[in-house]
């Protein structure tokens, strides 16, 4: 929703961009790596998908068993507190990792060795939730399936759900949550191979065109009572709606809805983000929609008009390959 100054030559980039905005690149990929199959070590966190204050801690205990990795964990503190460590949720769960007081007091560390376990430090509160998942999957260790997956269920349902079961217990809340967290660390691990192509790339860029020329509105959604007009997160926002893809609908948010290309890598469709700090995802301030050459079709400020911009500034974060299920993993707030 923010503003994002941008330079641009107008009349080469509209020229050029009618004629390649919906090219898609068509072939098979691989999906980055397993998430689940423990290996901790192998997975890397993606750039700034983690806010800098907290991913040496994310990395390193993220580490701490072969049932979790750094992108796992991740997930699981963006989704329980968006990595603010002064959360509180209704049910008084408490800081970064969303401890309630009675799992605090009997599974919080002292990560930092400072001589305190204190809820509210990252330093404490990150390796506890580390511990408190390694410690979950001891109990679940020797139930046939996923260790990762048979975790996440413990964490949800209890251990002996999970041992009753056999497995991730029939629970629709469970289930999900299991679902959840696994399809968002994908977006916390910097993909190993090519990622799959966007399926609805390309209605996603045909709705975006043909709002070329729109004036752009702060706040905008492209209601009647707004004149059809649009900010920028507003634009990515209605034109994966149109495909059948709900997004958050602020810039920061939008990030975490699919993994993440490199700029070598990106494709006709993808989300390109932008920020003043290129160490952490939730600065993000400005989004477009990639589509090709360099250019992607964007709602960049005041006054201005939705048009094709540039992608190569200094202030480019990164981008986001936009998946169903990536875009129904992410927490309602956070």
């Amino acid at each position: 929703m923010t503003v994002r100054k941008v330079w641009i030559a107008a009349g080469a980039a509209v020229g050029g961009g009618l004629a390649f905005v919906m090219l898609l690149v068509v072939g098979v990929y691989v999906v980055a790596g397993n998430l689940l199959n423990g290996a901790g070590g192998t997975v890397a966190l993606a750039k700034g998908s983690v806010p800098a204050a907290y991913r040496p801690l994310v990395q390193k205990w993220g580490n701490l068993c072969p049932a979790i990795n750094p992108a796992l964990l991740a997930a699981q503190l963006y989704q329980e507190s968006g990595f603010n460590p002064r959360a509180v949720s209704p049910a008084k769960a408490q800081g970064i990792a969303q401890f309630i007081p009675g799992t605090w007091a009997t599974q919080g560390i002292d990560g930092d060795g400072d001589g305190d376990r204190d809820v509210w430090d990252p330093n404490d509160a990150i390796p506890s939730a580390a511990s408190y998942d390694c410690h979950l999957a001891s109990y679940v260790k020797d139930v046939p399936g996923n260790l990762a997956e048979n975790m996440l269920a413990a964490y949800n349902a209890g251990a002996y759900a999970v041992i009753k079961h056999q497995g991730v217990p029939p629970y629709s809340e469970t289930r999900n949550y299991v679902k959840t967290i696994t399809t968002l660390a994908q977006s916390f691990a910097a993909p190993v191979t090519r990622l799959d192509p966007s399926r609805q790339a390309a209605g996603a860029i045909e709705f975006a065109q043909k709002k070329l020329g729109t004036p752009y509105l702060w706040g905008g959604e492209g209601t009647p009572e707004q004149g059809g007009r649009f900010d920028c997160s507003g634009l990515t926002q209605a034109a994966y709606e149109s495909v059948g893809i709900t997004l958050p609908r602020v810039a920061n948010d939008q990030y975490n809805a699919g993994p993440h290309p490199s700029r070598g890598e990106l494709l006709p469709g993808d989300l390109v983000f932008f920020s003043d700090d290129l160490t952490n995802s939730r600065a993000i301030r400005h989004v477009g929609i990639y589509v090709g050459g360099g250019y992607m079709i964007d709602a960049p400020r005041t006054g201005a008009v939705i048009r094709f911009d540039p992608i190569d500034t200094p202030d480019y974060f990164g981008a986001t390959r936009v998946t169903e299920d990536g875009a129904k993993a992410l927490p309602t707030s956070v």
